[in-house]
């Protein structure tokens, strides 16, 4: 194994660390053995027929995401990305490990001459009248991101983006919006050609979840000058390794068949995963949508009602020992805790000795933040151990565009995989298209009237408003 490989460490999932009642037998592992071999030969025979393409984006052609991203950093001082889902987790995950945390407060982004990045992911009308507030409309591009080429939201942010720049400055350049959008259709790609915007290509077949390693998560960070092909390098490098069909030997697949064992033996319904780091969080956000859209299903591919899938949850260390730790150590036996441990950060901060008369104070002199925080987190898990809680560890030797690029794609071989263990489609999400089309006919969008008039018909009860 390589020196910069992440590993997984799940011996606080096993019967001989955690006990009989809480752990899992090595054999239980073996049993899921054919199954394994199943849902392997069936992932390589979809990516072979281009059916996934997710497989192969650490091999594609990055030389016009780059050119793009100069072109940019020579031209504006700020980069807007609008997006929402996938198309802004991802992006924004990689900007806030491979980034310092005040990136946009540093001299001309960190520095080195490179634009300061915004991200529009909601549309909160306050939250847009700030942006439009501190933003220098003329030297500004806006990178507009779906799939569909007609996401509600992100639609609307780019209208009122749009229309903000006309006024400020006359009329809007063409080189001023990029498009990121379905290579052959959609409303979006429509936009783009009749105004000669430029445009960026989520390949067919990409689900917006699964995008971060195309132009949605590549243009921000080439922009901000992170090494995208280190990146897709270290997706290769664990590419590799997910696909040999031992279980014992692929980490995505022993992640996913741990994680199902867990909820369907035990009823272990909950997900957390617990950064002790903050620069991570982002990437637990985006892990988040993955997860849960992909596995929470209500039909199997046989058509059964199952109503399957983990609840994910997100946790920072140490801050969240505080807030959530006492509900995992002595709540519910419904949990099972990830820890994302970095071995070794950027920077070492020493703590000062000073109070050398207080013994609950002075021990801690000469140490460094570093050692800390990684105590912290050796505590957290050992204790949990302790009363029988189920943890494992993703070990990280450093946060580099390499180990960034093995997680998303460990994360993403992990759920596909586990979409064949609860034997559902994990690259659909049916569950949210109602809610579209009730949004839709409560917006006067043609051809949903009639959800519309559903929305209005219901009535509530004034005994039931307090």
């Amino acid at each position: 194994m390589e020196q910069n490989e992440i590993r997984l460490d799940f011996n606080f999932m096993m019967k001989e660390q955690i006990g009989e009642d809480s752990g899992i037998d090595p054999g239980d592992i073996d049993f899921h053995s054919d199954a394994v071999k199943a849902i392997h030969e069936e992932l390589t025979s979809k990516r072979k027929s281009g059916e996934l393409p997710f497989f192969d984006l650490p091999y594609q052609d990055t030389s016009r995401i780059k050119s793009i991203a100069k072109d940019i950093s020579n031209s504006f001082d700020n980069f807007l990305l609008i997006g929402i889902g996938g198309s802004a987790l991802g992006p924004l995950s990689i900007h806030n490990a491979l980034h310092p945390p005040f990136y946009n407060q540093l001299p001309a982004g960190n520095g080195k001459g490179r634009p300061r990045l915004y991200f529009l992911d909601n549309v909160d009308p306050d939250e847009t009248t700030a942006l439009l507030e501190v933003l220098d409309l003329k030297k500004t591009v806006i990178v507009v991101i779906t799939k569909s080429g007609g996401t509600a939201e992100t639609i609307a942010s780019f209208l009122v983006l749009k229309e903000a720049i006309k006024k400020a400055t006359g009329k809007i350049d063409p080189s001023q919006v990029i498009a990121i959008t379905d290579p052959d259709k959609g409303d979006l790609l429509k936009i783009a050609k009749q105004n000669g915007y430029r445009t960026l290509e989520i390949p067919s077949g990409v689900g917006g979840r699964f995008s971060v390693l195309t132009p949605v998560g590549l243009l921000s960070a080439a922009v901000s000058g992170i090494n995208i092909d280190e990146m897709l390098a270290g997706a290769g490098l664990m590419d590799k390794r997910c696909s040999n069909q031992d279980i014992w030997q692929n980490p995505a697949y022993m992640k996913g068949t741990l994680e199902y064992m867990f909820h369907t033996r035990q009823g272990r319904n909950i997900s957390v995963m617990m950064a002790y780091s903050e620069a991570l969080g982002s990437i637990i956000e985006w892990f988040v949508q993955l997860w849960a859209e992909s596995l929470g299903k209500k039909y199997g591919i046989d058509g059964r009602t199952i109503f399957t899938g983990q609840t994910p949850v997100k946790a920072i260390g140490a801050t969240d020992q505080h807030s959530q730790l006492q509900l995992y150590m002595e709540g519910p036996h419904d949990k099972t805790i990830t820890f994302l441990r970095v071995n070794k950060f950027n920077t070492t901060v020493t703590i000062p000795e000073d109070f050398t008369d207080m013994e609950e104070i002075s021990y801690l002199g000469g140490h460094t933040l570093n050692e800390l925080i990684l105590a912290e987190q050796k505590a957290t898990e050992v204790v949990l151990a302790r009363t029988g809680r189920p943890s494992c560890r993703i070990d990280i030797p450093a946060i580099t565009p390499s180990v960034i690029g093995q997680l998303f794609y460990l994360f993403e071989v992990q759920t596909a995989f586990a979409g064949g263990l609860y034997k559902i489609n994990p690259f659909d999400q049916p569950g949210v298209e109602e809610g579209k089309k009730l949004t839709f006919g409560m917006m006067g969008r043609k051809g949903f009237e009639e959800k519309r008039r559903e929305v209005e018909g219901i009535g509530k009860d004034s005994r039931f408003v307090i």
